[in-house]
């Protein structure tokens, strides 16, 4: 079994991604922080879009998309956010929609609304 790892950030005590025999793509949560600080921004529709396009970020260092995305998991820490992140989350994939969980957390990381993580396949 080959493993590659993909890390932005080597200071970190994780990998932002594990690639399995250069097919499946593990990914670590993600959280939509302002650039360059430990904040999130005013409005949930806002998190939601940054948290996304992080993803995006660290699918792209694998070679892969959004719509490689088998299997995710959302924890929130406010379930009645669940209207308001799904309005953005559709808006980034344009096959079908991968698996997925929207799970109650309790308080994330640096007060974050939401904390994604996933599993992609290359086809």
């Amino acid at each position: 079994m080959s493993r590659e790892y993909f890390s932005s950030n080597p200071a970190m005590p994780f990998s932002d991604a594990v690639l399995v025999d250069g097919k499946t793509l593990y990914l670590s949560g993600r959280i939509g922080l302002i650039a360059g600080t430990t904040k999130v921004p005013d409005t949930a529709e806002e998190e939601a879009h940054l948290v996304l396009r992080e993803i995006q970020r660290v699918l792209a260092m694998a070679g892969m998309t959004m719509d490689n995305l088998v299997s995710v998991q959302i924890f929130c820490s406010d379930v009645s956010l669940f209207e308001r992140f799904n309005a953005v989350y559709r808006t980034y994939f344009t096959g079908k929609l991968p698996a997925r969980a929207f799970l109650g957390s309790g308080t994330l990381l640096f007060n974050a609304r939401f904390e994604l993580m996933g599993i992609a396949v290359k086809d």
